[in-house]
């Protein structure tokens, strides 16, 4: 598990080969790209963010995107081995590539686990062709099974996700869709309620009523199905739509939810470091002539204040299976553990069963999950979430 001071580098390949239906990035579609243009862009990125965190150690990469399994494995095998020479790595350091189950993207996981990335996040998203292409996808349910294939035969750490609660897709399909995707035996499964996203293609076939999407209480009722299966197959879940096996929870990912230090390289990338928001220019020709200029991407640099901070925290955390502990977040922020949650909100609903307190533990109990957004409004004050 990732160290209390360790540090998250999440390093963004914003190019894809065509537009994904509910994206609405469009100026990351090329046919092809320079890759050592981009290699000295994107150290020049990392070297300029290890000036702000040097004496911290990296506990996790993550190559996110676009399709960062088609950005060069020796790229980023350059950007693993600069990060391991000016932070140093964590002996468990992981090390995620992120793709897409095509027979095209499979090809090269010998690549780039040949040049230090000990760990796949497969875009699965469905084992059945015609959801794939309800939902814009490349690949094929047998392309997807095959790369997964590939992939657990190479990596020791993998990964995939599913998106469930899909227009028209009854409890009995689910079940047997999530239980044909346990029988993998991963160690680590991403299970997404589909969500409707602004300005996306999904969001304007809804408005023009080519589209309806599942009703909240049967996507309600699938959850508390999908916990059930999960839990079953030793597959619980630690945070809201994640699950694994004991010891196998996203290290990248917990950094995030425990209000960690993450660096984010690359276009269009967030980091949170030292009390600071960062955001990377998005366009990628935008990124490419800043960090000419600057030496790095970075369009926004600001400080967090205390209170959103605060708020950032208990909202991350309180999407975690183990909850948050009041008075070290307390401390954390100079704070009395009474201004962080709305007692009387807490007692109303831990005796509802919703939410739980051990101590100065709070956690919202496995029923009151479906109902977490609801919940965090009530628990956090109200100032806490307008910071």
């Amino acid at each position: 598990m990732p160290a209390a001071d360790d540090l998250a580098l999440y390093i963004h390949w914003p190019f894809c080969l065509k537009k994904c239906p509910y994206c609405d990035f469009n100026s990351h579609v090329r046919d092809s790209v320079d890759p050592d243009a981009w290699q000295a862009a994107l150290l020049a990125d990392l070297r300029h963010e290890h000036a702000q965190t040097a004496g911290r150690r990296v506990g996790s990469i993550f190559f996110g995107g676009g399709t960062p399994s088609l950005m060069p494995p020796a790229l980023a095998g350059a950007l693993i081995e600069e990060a391991a020479r000016l932070w140093g790595l964590a002996d468990d350091c992981e090390i995620t590539l992120e793709a897409n189950p095509t027979s095209y993207e499979a090809r090269t996981f010998a690549d780039f686990h040949a040049v230090g990335v000990n760990r796949v996040s497969l875009g699965v998203q469905s084992l059945h062709d015609e959801a794939l292409a309800f939902l814009g996808r490349e690949h094929s349910a047998a392309e997807a099974m095959a790369a997964l294939e590939s992939a657990q035969g190479l990596f020791g750490r993998v990964t995939f996700d599913l998106i469930y609660a899909r227009p028209g897709q009854s409890a009995a399909e689910w079940e047997a869709e999530l239980a044909r995707a346990l029988e993998f035996g991963t160690e680590h499964l991403s299970l997404y309620q589909l969500t409707i996203e602004p300005g996306t293609g999904f969001a304007g076939a809804v408005a023009r009523g080519r589209l309806t999407p599942m009703d909240a209480d049967s996507a309600a009722d699938l959850f508390v199905q999908t916990q059930e299966q999960t839990v079953a197959a030793g597959l619980p879940a630690y945070e809201i739509s994640n699950h694994a096996k004991p010891s196998a929870q996203s290290h990248h990912n917990l950094t995030y939810w425990r209000y960690g230090d993450y660096t984010g390289i690359g276009p269009g990338a967030h980091g949170r470091r030292k009390g600071m928001a960062t955001i990377r220019h998005k366009k990628p020709e935008a990124f490419l002539r800043r960090v000419g200029e600057n030496g790095h991407g970075i369009s926004e640099e600001r400080a967090l204040g205390r209170e959103e901070q605060i708020s950032e925290a208990l909202l991350m955390g309180l999407r975690l299976a183990e909850g948050i502990e009041l008075e070290a977040l307390a401390a954390r922020f100079e704070t009395s553990s009474d201004a962080l949650i709305d007692a009387s909100r807490a007692d109303f609903y831990s005796d509802l069963g919703f939410v739980t307190r051990k101590g100065d533990r709070i956690t919202i109990a496995p029923q009151g999950m479906p109902l977490l957004d609801a919940l965090l409004a009530e628990l956090v004050p109200a100032h806490l979430v307008a910071a």
